[in-house]
């Protein structure tokens, strides 16, 4: 990932971040690469990160993330719960 896309992820999800963890489910956000079928792709992306990743079906309307802010993609990952060791 280029300087130029990090840094302007970072910016989308430092503005975006207080209002992506509004969102039932979410328990963070970051910036990385963006997964297809569990697997890693080379697109970078701000990331996401849900306790569980639910079809769309499942969710009220209000309840669905943004594909994309401000035309940089946005991939919602499951990473479970994080705990303190």
């Amino acid at each position: 990932m280029s300087d130029e896309i990090m840094k302007r992820l970072t910016s989308l999800q430092t503005k975006y971040s207080d209002q992506l963890m509004t969102y039932p489910n979410v328990i963070g956000t970051g910036v990385g690469l963006a997964m297809k079928n569990g697997v890693y792709t080379e697109t970078p992306a701000v990331v996401v990160m849900v306790v569980v990743k639910l079809p769309e079906s499942q969710l009220a309307p209000g309840d669905v993330l943004p594909r994309d802010l401000e035309g940089e993609r946005v991939d919602v990952q499951q990473t479970g719960t994080f705990e303190a060791q």
